[in-house]
């Protein structure tokens, strides 16, 4: 994988499933939803997300069925039964009955209690007093939902032949990576999969990086991703050789620009959809090699400027988002920004954005409109909802000009 914008061929999705009926209006904020989906509907929109993708010509992977194939490997199912039992949380005598209770069950079982966890109620009976057990409502949670693994694009990354599992900075999300690095190391289509950077590493988030260019990119640094995690992805990178630059690009600590996506995404080759505001105000720290095993930092510099020089084109095309300052914002907020590129000029948008997906058609952008009214409560749009597995390489710096 060496672009955003190169033929899609496979891609990693997951369809909403149980863990979104365990949201309310008391846990939706800690669990990073801005309201209450309808899950039914978020189902139709996925599916018909999904057939977009289908009918041209991409392979859909979902994400529980990946989980549930590599569960069926032993060392997998063990390593998934340590992930979903946190004795710290549980206590000793109230863990060992889980996790005697999980490891007995099929793989169907355990992807479900990885995805939608498992309030107290439905924690198998277990001898003995337990206080834990006790002091909690019944409707609390003794393994937390992940309602977020609809967003597969935060959790996993590729780049060249490499996956990157992410360091995600969000209490609520964290335990997403142990089912990413579960379906990378155990499932029979990735078994051959090298890592680019490890889910113990500093604060990254998939959301973050854009691949610019072969061998060049772009890293938000913000709400999720940390300094330390854009350095030591670079590092990682430039030690595989997968990579030559690296532009670290701040952004506003906010949940409307939680990752660098939410203000930029690419549609094709030599072209963004941009955020106005951020087209003036984002800075970029060049980051390469310095042959010594460091690092150089250069910089800061305007981001448009810093990122056609790396990626050695004279211009990258802007697309502003919505009409009018008003309309931007509110485009901003609900996704328009977010696009995922099928091919070079052909993108996938949430129809919603009625003036963004107009501007991107008459720059030549041909936009796969698809409803989002459900699947937009968490705050994500087709880019965020998708975690692309291959790609074809974009061809030659020609094509681009």
């Amino acid at each position: 994988m060496d672009s955003e914008v190169g033929p899609l061929r496979a891609v990693l999705l997951h369809r909403p499933g149980n863990e979104l009926t365990r949201l309310t209006p008391r846990n939706n904020d800690k669990l990073l939803f801005d309201s209450i989906p309808w899950v039914g509907k978020a189902q139709e929109e996925h599916d018909a997300f999904a057939g977009v993708l289908r009918s041209r010509g991409v392979e859909v992977l979902l994400l529980a069925d990946v989980l549930r194939e590599a569960l069926a490997d032993p060392r997998a199912h063990a390593a998934g039964v340590r992930a979903a039992v946190d004795d710290l949380r549980l206590g000793e005598d109230l863990g060992d009955a889980l996790r005697s209770h999980l490891s007995g069950v099929g793989a169907t079982t355990l992807a479900e209690v990885l995805m939608a966890g498992l309030t107290f109620e439905e924690l198998p009976a277990a001898e003995g007093a337990s206080l834990v057990r006790k002091i909690h409502h019944r409707h609390d949670f003794a393994v937390d939902p992940l309602p977020n693994l609809l967003f597969t694009r935060d959790s996993s990354v590729w780049v060249g032949d490499r996956v990157a599992i992410s360091s995600l900075a969000m209490p609520a999300r964290r335990r997403e990576t142990a089912l990413l690095d579960l379906v990378y190391a155990y499932h029979p289509r990735f078994s051959h999969a090298a890592r680019a950077y490890g889910a113990h590493s500093a604060p990254v988030e998939g959301g973050d990086v854009l691949l610019l260019a072969p061998g060049v990119l772009a890293v938000g640094i913000g709400e999720r991703t940390t300094a330390a995690g854009a350095e030591s992805l670079a590092r990682s990178l430039f030690a595989d050789d997968i990579a030559h630059t690296v532009l670290a690009v701040p952004i506003a600590q906010a949940r409307a620009t939680m990752h660098l996506d939410t203000v930029c995404t690419m549609v094709a080759p030599d072209a963004v959809v941009m955020y106005p505001l951020a087209r003036d105000e984002l800075v970029a720290f060049t980051l390469r090699p310095d042959g010594d095993g460091s690092l150089r930092v250069d910089g800061p510099q305007p981001f448009l400027h810093a990122a056609a020089e790396a990626m050695d084109i004279e211009k990258l095309r802007v697309i502003d988002t919505g009409l009018d300052p008003v309309t931007a914002e509110r485009e901003q907020w609900d996704d328009g920004n977010n696009t995922l590129a099928l091919a070079p000029g052909v993108v996938v948008g949430y129809e919603r954005n009625v003036e963004t997906n107009a501007r991107l058609a008459e720059a030549g952008i041909e936009v796969l409109a698809i409803a989002g009214s459900e699947l937009g409560s968490g705050r994500g749009g087709p880019r965020c909802m998708s975690c692309p597995v291959v790609r074809d390489p974009i061809g030659n710096k020609e094509s681009l000009t």
